[in-house]
């Protein structure tokens, strides 16, 4: 007979592949610096995983302003990776974030194969990471979605990867392809425990007065609220593709937003855009999850993921 003693109290941990993490809520490159930053205002012990701005090989200096852009629905960004390089996170950051006692999950980024190989192997074995989050789908350096645009190139780059790291491997991936689900089946093969859904969405802002484009690099990617739906559609599609747990990215910032994308198919989320104008946003979705789960009759994430419902097509097509 079953125990009924803690059918009321939710189970919010969930496994990515070899990536298990404490709840689903993340906070997503880019957006929340080395965790330093947001110290005083999120009780980081909380979060279900932190990814921290991404490294790469060399330090970068960044492009030229304007290197943001406020916009309808969201921001442009085109900051280029600007960062310290991979020697001085290991020195000046990680001992930080690896004593948080939250999954650190790295974000890496090179400009080729081999510089993606030698950063995993570096980092491989350092305390505190989780899992490396492979940046295959920025748009705002020149090849920064080379590796995410083509199928092949995308299983070539996970597997050598996967090859010279046994820290879990992500693969974040860009919404600006043909064929969203192509790509995931690419890092379903190279052997990803997990992919991450999606980058920004390549974007421009023009001073129509001055005949010029406010981006210092003329094109950005595009996030916040205005690309949830793009978003939902490439988590959904790639649910359909693979069998590889999904992490969703793109316009998330209340609860009603992470559970959608349970539904489409998410098995964690990451919130981005957000943390720039309600910081604490990951604390409310936290707050706010168990009695959605409730609501929804479960006690697990996972009863949820993937469980949308499509009628079939005649059923709701126009008469």
């Amino acid at each position: 007979m079953n125990e009924p003693s803690h059918q009321g109290v939710p189970e919010l941990a969930v496994e990515l592949g070899r990536l298990r993490l404490p709840n689903p809520v993340l906070v997503a490159s880019g957006t929340f610096g080395y965790a330093r930053e947001m110290a005083g205002l999120v009780e980081l012990g909380r979060l279900g995983g932190i990814v921290p701005k991404t490294i790469t090989q060399e330090p970068r200096v960044g492009n030229a302003p304007w290197r943001t852009v406020e916009t309808a629905a969201g921001m442009l960004n085109s900051i280029g990776l600007d960062n310290d390089g991979i020697e001085a996170f290991i020195v000046q950051h990680l001992p930080y974030l690896a004593g948080l006692g939250v999954p650190l999950v790295v974000s890496i980024a090179g400009r080729t194969c081999e510089e993606f190989f030698q950063m995993a192997a570096r980092l491989d074995g350092l305390a505190g990471i989780a899992a490396l989050e492979l940046n295959v789908s920025c748009p705002n350096v020149s090849g920064g979605v080379d590796f995410g645009t083509d199928p092949r190139s995308c299983e070539q780059l996970v597997a050598g990867c996967r090859a010279a790291t046994q820290t879990p491997i992500i693969a974040k991936l860009t919404p600006n392809v043909t064929s969203i689900a192509a790509i995931a089946r690419g890092a379903e093969a190279g052997g990803a425990d997990a992919i991450s859904l999606i980058n920004t969405c390549l974007g421009m802002a023009i001073d129509w007065r001055r005949r010029r484009p406010l981006l210092g690099n003329v094109l950005g990617g595009l996030s916040g609220p205005a690309i949830k739906p793009i978003a939902l559609r490439a988590v959904y599609q790639a649910a359909q593709a693979v069998k590889t747990p999904l992490i969703a990215i793109g316009g998330i910032a209340t609860i009603d937003d992470v559970m959608e994308f349970f539904v489409a198919g998410a098995s964690a989320v990451q919130l981005g855009t957000v943390n720039f104008y309600n910081p604490r946003a990951s604390m409310e979705v936290l707050d706010a999850l168990p009695g959605a789960l409730a609501e929804a009759g479960i006690r697990r994430v996972a009863d949820l993921v993937g469980s949308l419902e499509v009628l079939p097509r005649s059923s709701h097509t126009a008469k």
